[in-house]
C-alpha cells in the first residue's frame, strides 16, 4: 500500500492558524482555568504540555494546571545560567502542587562546546547565547507535543500587548491562558491561594531569566525592563519566529 502523502508544511501551518483563530473565538473570553480544562481535556488531550520558567509569577499558572491535571508535563528549560533561587523555587513549587512530570531540558553539550566553550557568550552576543541555550533546547522540549501552555500576559511588555490566548507556532499551538490578566489579578490569586513567591521578587526582579542578563526593575518600568537592560532586545526568542523555524526544521 502506498504511504499517504504528507501535507505540505505551509498547508499545516495555515490550518493551525485558522484553528487557533476559531479557538480564540470560542474560548478566548473564558477564565484561565476553563481554558486549561478545555485545552487539556478536550482539544489536545494527551498531546499538551506546559512551559514554565518558574519565575516571578509562575506559581499562578502552575497552580491552575495542578487543579486540572497534576500529571500534565511541565517543561523547564535549564540554561545553565539560572539563579540558584530559581532552581530551588522549581523544586518547592513542584512539591507544593504535587506536579509529577517536570521535564528538564538542557542545551546540547556539543553545541555549547562549539559556540560557547568559555560560558561567556552572553557578553558579546546575547542573540547567539539565547539561541543555543534557549531556542534550540525549547524546540526539542515541545516537539513531542501538539500544544503547550505559557504564562505570558499582555501587560508584561509592548511586544505582548496584542497577545492572543491561542496562537499558531509552525504546526503547533501555543496557549496563553493568562493573556488578559493584570498584575492585580495575579496578586489577588496569589493571596487567595497562599502561593509561594519566587524569593527574587522581593529584591525587585519582576521578570526572571538567566542571572547574567537579568536585573531588578526600576519603579515605573514594565515588568520585563530588567531583561537585557540597555539593549533593544526584549525577548529571548522562544516566543518568536526562531522557535517556529526550529520546530519546522527537518532535523526534528
Amino acid at each position: 500500500m502506498l504511504a499517504k502523502p504528507r501535507q505540505p508544511e505551509a498547508d499545516v501551518a495555515a490550518q493551525v492558524l485558522a484553528e487557533a483563530a476559531a479557538l480564540n473565538e470560542l474560548y478566548g473570553h473564558l477564565s484561565p482555568v476553563e481554558i486549561i480544562e478545555r485545552s487539556a481535556s478536550d482539544h489536545f488531550a494527551g498531546e499538551i504540555a506546559a512551559v514554565s520558567s518558574f519565575g516571578a509569577d509562575s506559581a499562578v499558572l502552575l497552580h491552575m494546571i495542578a487543579e486540572v491535571d497534576r500529571g500534565l508535563p511541565v517543561i523547564f528549560l535549564d540554561t545553565g545560567k539560572h539563579f540558584g533561587e530559581t532552581l530551588d523555587y522549581r523544586d518547592a513549587l513542584a512539591a507544593d502542587f504535587g506536579l509529577t512530570d517536570i521535564r528538564v531540558i538542557r542545551p546540547d553539550e556539543v553545541a555549547l562546546a562549539s559556540i560557547d566553550p568559555s560560558g561567556d557568550l552572553h557578553q558579546s552576543d546575547t542573540e547567539a547565547c539565547c539561541g543555543v541555550r534557549k531556542v534550540e533546547p525549547m524546540a526539542r522540549g515541545v516537539e513531542p507535543f501538539r500544544a503547550w501552555f505559557t504564562g505570558r500576559k499582555r501587560f508584561q511588555a509592548e511586544t505582548r500587548a496584542a497577545l492572543p490566548v491561542f496562537e499558531q507556532v509552525g504546526p503547533r499551538f501555543r496557549i496563553n491562558p493568562l493573556a488578559r490578566w493584570t498584575t492585580s489579578d495575579l496578586a489577588d490569586y496569589m493571596r487567595k491561594h497562599a502561593l509561594r513567591e519566587n524569593p527574587l521578587v522581593a529584591y525587585g526582579y519582576l521578570s526572571i531569566g538567566c542571572f547574567p542578563c537579568t536585573q531588578p526593575v526600576k519603579p515605573g518600568e514594565d515588568a520585563r525592563s530588567g531583561r537585557w537592560a540597555g539593549q533593544a532586545k526584549t525577548e529571548c526568542g522562544i516566543h518568536l519566529s526562531g522557535l517556529e523555524q526550529s520546530l519546522t526544521d527537518a532535523s526534528l
